[in-house]
């Protein structure tokens, strides 16, 4: 083949491939890169598989030059003979990565050398670099002995020259000639974006050289020699450029748990995710059988308007950047959280960027989902104080995937916590042991403790305590879901819902009527559909609380219906001394509406302020009854 130069046209292996190489390939042309780097790391562990021990250097060098307009990515791996390359190179999608794992077995592998596993799966990565190139060139020498270097070369992907080439060392590299309106990955800078982004945590170093750049000037000192101070003499040096390394090689995530430290964990965060504020708490995955996870899951403070947040749940298969947020393997509510996953096991499609329908990703998913229960269970059977110093951040995150994942409300009921307005929290079940006995198992809650005050101290002077639910929308779903789907026999009400909890047997007032009452105040009030109860209160200073029906204002809130109308409800306590003497009042006195009107503003205050003509209304009411007390 010494003098031969071989021509032909690249043959499609249509079994394996859909009618999409070249430009339409990938969405982002970014993409080139990984792939051509992933290329270098896939034939380096090939290499290490087949020579264990080697103390050669293992590296990518990517290397660029703008003047030639010339991007290089160079290897030190298993190289190609030119059977190789026309098998692997000049047959899309004969994929070498997939046939050289049928040789070679995996469990072998990892025992001989425990690096990083054959990233490419498709045989089509290689085809990405015509997406920014007008033409590429491949240089290339097997490392079997007596193997001669082959030169392949191809200006649309399709058509080819293979004749010998000049390279003296295995490995492969590959050298781009960027297109003309390419021209911005010609930049060091771009380069370097991209590389950090998909290659920065692979397993074998990865390097980035601008073979354009000056050599910088700097200062050393002379050896032996100072100035009349004493100081060292400086001499200026003119030092050639060096490539950079662009990788960590050994992430944080692929170390053992107990080799970490907290300060290792924390600054990983604010590395990969660029938050000045520390993470809660994380989970550290180290899963072998039966299949291989590794990642770490950051719990961060949530921001109060949570729905905006977008996850950063970052995916990576043998250490390669595939995407963010694969919603396939990672549930919509852990896109809350922060943290990378790595699984070589996930079976990607040609583009790697989303996951094939398979069913060991449902697995994955689903040890991901139990793992994350498990420690917030741990959590609360053995640092139950921890816990619940971590609760308020985490609740809106607990509820959500309580109400889109069955199987993580069932691993995680029993440690859901609700926070009281006096600071302590209680699982479901010691709310009923501690408060069941006068609320019916009802549990009562505020969803806005300083408004609703008022309303709130009617329970909390009983010993009743009141659940704070003040997240809007998600609250009100994850209560309806309690009672509906959560298999828990649960009932909620908030403080101004009902007075079933605030009422004790009594006959004191049981003679007065009460559609008597109605009419007075309907009347008074010209509210017609006005619905008036009688009810024994305990405290009997209390002359009336204004109720809204549950499940109306739930379903107000959750689908943000605003116009529709409120709905209250005035219970009277007919063990008050007012209202009794109220039922016996002439309906037609002014002071008698007066009164009534009056009633019914002081208990809707202590559910919802009143507002513009409503308090108007009630001052020049307060103004006219006080001075109607003076005269009297």
């Amino acid at each position: 083949m010494a003098d031969e130069i071989e021509r032909g046209s690249v043959s499609i292996d249509a079994e394996n491939i859909m009618p999409v190489i070249k430009r339409w390939l990938y969405s982002d042309k970014d993409i080139f890169l990984r792939e051509a780097v992933s290329n270098g790391c896939d034939a380096i562990t090939k290499y290490r598989m087949l020579k264990p021990g080697t103390d050669e250097s293992m590296l990518v060098e990517v290397t660029v030059n703008k003047d030639e307009k010339t991007i290089e990515i160079a290897d030190t791996g298993i190289g190609m003979t030119a059977d190789e390359v026309r098998r692997y190179i000049n047959q899309v999608a004969f994929s070498s990565a997939a046939e050289f794992m049928k040789q070679v077995a995996k469990d072998e592998a990892e025992e001989k050398d425990g690096r990083g596993g054959i990233i490419g799966h498709f045989g089509l990565g290689f085809y990405s670099v015509f997406m920014v190139s007008e033409k590429v060139e491949i240089d290339t020498l097997s490392y079997q002995d007596g193997a001669e270097p082959v030169h392949w070369q191809s200006e649309d992907g399709m058509n080819f020259e293979m004749g010998t080439g000049s390279r003296v060392e295995h490995g492969t590299t590959v050298t781009l000639h960027i297109a003309k309106d390419e021209e911005e990955f010609l930049e060091t800078s771009r380069l370097r974006g991209i590389l950090s982004h998909y290659c920065g945590y692979m397993a074998y170093p990865v390097t980035l050289f601008d073979a354009c750049a000056k050599p910088v000037e700097r200062e050393e000192p002379v050896e032996g020699e100072t100035d009349k101070d004493g100081k060292p003499v400086m001499r200026k040096v003119m030092e050639d450029p060096k490539p950079e390394q662009i990788n960590d090689t050994a992430p944080l995530w692929l170390k053992k748990p107990a080799d970490c430290t907290e300060d290792e964990y924390k600054a990983f965060y604010h590395k990969v995710f660029t938050d000045y504020n520390d993470p809660l708490f994380w989970i550290h995955l180290n899963v072998d059988y039966p299949f291989n996870l590794k990642g770490i899951l950051y719990f961060p403070k949530l921001p109060e308007d949570f729905g905006v947040r977008e996850g950063e749940i970052k995916l990576f298969s043998g250490q390669v950047f595939v995407a963010d947020n694969i919603k396939e393997i990672i549930p919509e509510f852990l896109m809350l959280l922060r943290g990378v996953i790595d699984c070589p096991d996930i079976p990607l499609n040609v583009s790697r960027s989303f996951l094939q329908n398979d069913g060991s990703v449902k697995k994955i998913s689903s040890h991901i989902v139990k793992k994350v229960a498990d420690r917030l269970n741990g959590l609360n059977n053995i640092a139950r104080t921890e816990y619940e110093g971590y609760w308020d951040d985490i609740a809106p995150f607990v509820r959500y995937g309580c109400m889109t994942d069955p199987k993580f409300y069932e691993q995680m009921k029993a440690a859901l916590l609700y926070k009281l307005t006096d600071g302590t929290y209680v699982t479901l079940q010691e709310y009923r042991d501690k408060f069941g006995a006068k609320t019916e198992n009802k549990v009562y809650y505020t969803s806005d403790p300083k408004r609703q005050a008022a309303s709130v101290s009617l329970y909390t002077g009983r010993e009743i305590g009141v659940a704070v639910m003040d997240y809007p929308k998600l609250d009100a779903a994850f209560l309806n879901f309690m009672e509906f789907s959560g298999g828990e026999d649960a009932h909620f009400a908030r403080v101004d819902a009902d007075v079933s909890g605030l009422t004790e047997e009594s006959e004191d007032g049981a003679a007065l009527d009460q559609e008597k009452l109605q009419t007075l105040f309907r009347g008074a009030l010209d509210k017609d559909s006005l619905n008036v109860t009688l009810a024994p209160m305990a405290d009997e200073s209390l002359m009336a609380v204004v109720t809204e029906d549950e499940q109306m204002r739930r379903f107000r809130e959750v689908y943000g219906m605003k116009d529709m109308p409120d709905q209250w409800s005035l219970a009277l306590n007919r063990r008050n001394a007012t209202v009794q003497a109220l039922a016996a009042r002439d309906p037609e006195d002014e002071t008698t509406k007066l009164l009534c009107e009056q009633i019914y503003d002081l208990a809707r205050m202590a559910a919802k302020p009143l507002e513009g003509e409503e308090i108007t209304a009630f001052l020049n009411r307060s103004a006219k009854l006080v001075g109607m007390a003076a005269k009297a």
